[in-house]
């Protein structure tokens, strides 16, 4: 499928990506997400499904696979 922004000569690609959420104090990162990619200005879709499902495992609140530190850029 062609990129949705405007004058960009990409097409869409799936890929796997990791994708970041700041939720309240939280920062949220979830891999290994299916989105469509511009491959030539990086534009991301999601199609509904993924969206449902990553709102799903936002509401669901378990403990995270990993931590990671997040650091401020002053």
């Amino acid at each position: 499928m062609k990129c949705s922004i405007q004058g960009c000569p990409g097409t869409y690609e799936q890929r796997l990506i990791v994708h970041t959420v700041k939720k309240g104090a939280d920062v949220l990162v979830f891999e290994n997400v299916p989105s469509e990619v511009c491959d030539v200005c990086s534009d991301m879709l999601f199609a509904p499904e993924t969206i449902r499902h990553l709102e799903q495992l936002m509401s669901r609140r378990t403990k995270p696979e990993r931590q990671a530190p997040v650091y401020e850029y002053a």
